[in-house]
């Protein structure tokens, strides 16, 4: 299961990017451009999914069947950086966003991992237990006040 769409990726970069991603040859039609880019941002959606997975599996079951709105942030600004870095990444330029966003992702990912950071879903598949309420089970009391006279 794909965290974020090929849509949503692609509605993040600029026509101009689409270019450089594509290759050196310019495409002025619009779909045509689509059209040659879609491949490479289905590879980069698909490598970022489970590089996510990969941060998330030994806290999480993976996929996650409802994407938590965090997750599919990430998944794109991953995916971002797996489609312009195929070409290098100029840190100096307008592409370096690209790289600090995707820190920032692998950043948060491995403090998810580390459990620093919570994502509002339940580990493990716990989370039908918790909706079933509240329960508490402890052993009886060591000490009480009859057991306790005389101290």
């Amino acid at each position: 299961m794909a965290y974020c769409t090929v849509k949503e990726v692609l509605d993040m970069l600029k026509d101009d990017m689409i270019n450089v991603i594509i290759g050196d040859d310019y495409i002025e039609d619009k779909e045509e451009r689509l059209q040659a880019v879609t491949p490479i941002a289905e590879q980069a959606i698909e490598d970022a999914c489970a590089e996510i997975d990969g941060y998330l599996a030994k806290r999480y079951d993976v996929p996650f069947a409802k994407t938590p709105h965090v997750i599919n942030k990430f998944a794109k600004d991953i995916s971002l950086y797996n489609m312009v870095s195929r070409k290098g990444i100029d840190e100096g330029d307008r592409e370096k966003t690209y790289l600090t966003r995707y820190n920032a992702a692998i950043s948060f990912l491995t403090k998810v991992a580390e459990g620093l950071i919570d994502i509002g879903i339940s580990l493990n598949q716990t989370e039908e237990s918790a909706q079933n309420g509240f329960s508490m089970q402890s052993s009886g009391r060591l000490f009480t006040r009859e057991s306790m006279k005389g101290w």
